[in-house]
Parts: structure tokens; sequence; C-alpha cells
């Protein structure tokens, strides 16, 4: 059997509308841009503001943009892993809503919560999977 290789052969993107900079949290706690970008180099956020949006409200829209930009189908899709430390609720998965938002049913999904290494996480997981071939 041949040596199957996981590789990234697409991007989707989803940016919340609204940006919170330095400066405006500046005007909230004692702190200032070049503190925050010397300690850890943030410059601005995204976030989501809209009322009754959640997680997987960004990660449907960037499910969607993904599929869009490669001419995938939902029914194609075999996994989903949402990582975040924010999901929408403790049960069940952001990813299974991400997964029903988008019409994936032929998936199972998960989320993988581990903060700031949880891209990571989800890519050495997703990759483990297909280099498997399960």
């Amino acid at each position: 059997m041949a040596n199957i290789r996981a590789a990234i052969t697409g991007v989707g993107a989803y940016l919340p509308e609204y940006i919170l900079t330095n400066e405006e949290i500046s005007t909230m706690v004692d702190t200032t841009d070049e503190w925050i970008m010397q300690r850890i180099g943030i410059k601005e956020r995204r976030i989501m503001k809209e009322e009754g949006k959640a997680t997987s409200d960004m990660g449907t829209a960037a499910v969607k943009n993904l599929l869009d930009k490669t001419n995938t189908s939902a029914d194609e899709i075999d996994m989903l892993i949402c990582a975040t430390i924010t999901p929408d609720m403790p049960f069940p998965a952001t990813a299974n809503i991400i997964a029903d938002k988008v019409g994936i049913h032929n998936a199972w999904s998960f989320d993988l919560n581990a903060a700031c290494s949880g891209f990571i996480f989800a890519l050495a997981t997703a990759t483990q999977f297909i280099e498997s071939g399960r």
C-alpha cells in the first residue's frame, strides 16, 4: 500500500467585523499599545459582537468559505475538528454544530480544546488520521 501523505490543499477563513485595538484596551485597563506589543506582539483582535452569534457561526462561515474556494461538497468531508477553547456550550461539541449548519452529514466531528496550541494539535491529529488511512 502506498504511503498516504497529508497536505494542506485549501484554506478558508472568517474574520468578525469588529476590531478591538490595543488603544481601545488601554481605555479599559492600565496598559499601553507598547506594553502589549513588547510582550505578546498583538496589535488588534477580531471580536464577534453580534447578538446571538457564537464560535460555531464563525466556524460555519470559515468552512463554507473553504468548501466554496476548493469546490468541495459537504458530502465529501470525512472529519471536522474544531480547535477552540470557547465552545458554544459544553455539549454538543461545537464541531458537531458546525457540521450540522454546513450540511456535513457523512463525517464525524469533535472539538479539541488546547488554547493557544489548539491549531497545532488539531493539525497533527488530522494528519495522523489521514496518513493512517482511517
